[in-house]
């Protein structure tokens, strides 16, 4: 095919070049083209082939687009494709590209046409799960094995690489054909099952080793995200690091003189005993936590589908109720049309001017109704997430007041196991085994008593402040779920009641100009 693009008269991709586009499409389709402003957002295809265009732009309101034909122009960049998120269909052959990007938005792609471009890596197509056509003949395309990156594409069916020095070198239709097996069409010719099996035998040693590899990348990479949502778990019930002895053992970071008394026998046995007991109090909040978010979660979710029903049923009423109307005031419309004498057109335009009113009072009434409604569903889970978060509250304060008393008996009884070793010191009655650090250490009884002090105040820092963290965070969680509700609950309001003063300032419009 040969391209037919100018440089010297090139288009601005704007809203005057897509709405004369689509009029084009719209009346060579024989439609009947909507006079004024296009509604871009029911556009389902497009096609702005030879148009010189150089960039790609105005698309964002096209979000229903399914097919968009952009081949030969002069685009150098792919970009501005974010919104078309229904994109099926993307033809950007014959322009200047030189690099894949711009296509993390189009997950529901199937066919991407990057043919007879400037292309030399396959790469930056990761999103397009869905993708079952791809084409990029007639590109710089060096590196065979760069094509492997499509093996991430499972309903791969149809590949064109002709054009490229890739397809110039030997085996590569075996080549293709035994790291692809379930392609159909390559460089638009069918892969016999003959083509196929003699690909599988030539490659079968090194198929069976890459197959392990990607087997071994998936389970690490399941693996990995199985972690990632646990952790996620974790953070949501605002128990993270508490499965363990991270809390035990932030308490003891940085502390030399710890370490140091830690060298004595007594101190090391008290030290295992009070580190066993943390974890198993940590382990408790851990799992009181997750309890407790699950019950927290069931009872969110239990609101939600209770404001779903609700929201539902009132959408019902209010579709009947404007059928119903539409129904009469359709009749009531063909009636005035109808009609010669002013003065009836006036009177009736009046009487029906009062069912105007009386319809815009239903549809307030059943606005009232339903705010009244998710007023008072919002409030019950309001009070009972409150009270789920305040017995959540109270329960782990509880918990973190054992983990202190057993930090002040932890410092209690190392204090008594200090006294006696500075009196050993002072006697010169110290084992032979105790490292001379220690030794050194207890040589002044104020600077282990400060050295004790200030371990005590710390660890009890990080015990309180992991308190104030989880129970801060708690209910931050529930002031921010309660708000975005009722925020969530008092724009749809708006908009509604907005919505019906537009539609009953139509109807009267309409009666007006009857007149």
């Amino acid at each position: 095919m040969k391209k037919l693009n100018y440089e010297s008269q090139q288009t601005l991709m704007d809203e005057e070049v897509l709405q004369k586009a689509v009029a084009e499409q719209t009346s060579k389709a024989g439609k009947t083209a909507t006079a004024g402003r296009i509604d871009f957002d029911a556009v389902p295809h497009i096609r702005l082939e030879y148009k010189n265009i150089q960039w790609i732009d105005h698309l964002w309101d096209f979000t229903s687009l399914a097919r968009l034909d952009l081949n030969n122009n002069l685009i150098e960049k792919i970009e501005g494709l974010d919104r078309l998120i229904n994109l099926t269909w993307l033809d950007l052959s014959f322009n200047k590209i030189e690099k894949i990007e711009g296509l993390e938005s189009l997950q529901k792609l199937e066919l991407l046409n990057l043919s007879n471009n400037r292309i030399s890596v396959i790469k930056n197509m990761d999103k397009l799960e869905t993708l079952s056509h791809f084409l990029i003949a007639n590109n710089l395309l060096g590196q065979l094995d760069n094509v492997l990156y499509l093996r991430k594409f499972k309903n791969l069916f149809t590949l064109n690489l002709s054009g490229n020095p890739v397809s110039k070198e030997d085996d590569y239709k075996f080549f293709i054909a035994a790291y692809f097996p379930n392609l159909m069409y390559l460089d638009y010719r069918l892969l016999s099952d003959e083509t196929k099996k003699e690909a599988s035998s030539k490659y079968h040693y090194v198929l069976v080793k890459m197959r392990h590899e990607e087997l071994q990348r998936q389970q690490a990479h399941a693996a990995e995200q199985s972690q990632k949502a646990e952790l996620q778990l974790h953070k949501d019930a605002f128990v993270e690091s508490l499965n363990g002895s991270y809390l035990f053992e932030s308490m003891f970071k940085d502390d030399p003189e710890a370490e140091t008394l830690h060298c004595i026998r007594e101190v090391a046995c008290l030290l295992q005993t009070f580190e066993h007991q943390m974890v198993d109090l940590c382990m408790q909040l851990f799992e009181i936590g997750l309890a407790d978010h699950k019950r927290r979660e069931t009872e969110v979710n239990y609101f939600f589908r209770g404001q779903t029903r609700a929201l539902t049923d009132y959408q019902q009423k209010v579709s009947q109720t404007l059928a119903d109307f539409e129904q009469q005031h359709k009749e009531r419309i063909v009636e005035l049309q109808q009609l010669s004498d002013p003065d009836v057109v006036k009177v009736k335009i009046s009487h029906y001017n009062d069912e105007i009113s009386k319809l815009s009072n239903s549809l307030m009434s059943l606005e009232f109704q339903m705010v009244s409604q998710l007023e008072d569903i919002i409030k019950k889970l309001d009070i009972n997430i409150s009270e789920m978060v305040a017995n959540f509250s109270e329960t782990i304060q509880g918990m973190f007041a054992q983990c202190r008393d057993l930090e002040d008996n932890y410092n209690q009884n190392v204090r008594k196991i200090a006294v006696a070793t500075l009196e050993k010191v002072a006697k010169d009655d110290l084992d032979d085994d105790i490292p001379d650090d220690v030794r050194s250490l207890f040589t002044d009884k104020d600077t282990v008593m400060d050295a004790l002090s200030t371990g005590h105040d710390n660890h009890l820092l990080k015990i309180n402040n992991r308190e104030n963290e989880l129970v801060t965070g708690v209910n931050a969680w529930k002031v921010a779920l309660i708000k975005g509700i009722q925020d969530k609950e008092l724009k749809r309001n708006r908009m509604h009641l907005s919505d019906v003063h537009r539609y009953v300032d139509h109807l009267r419009e309409q009666l007006e100009e009857c007149l």
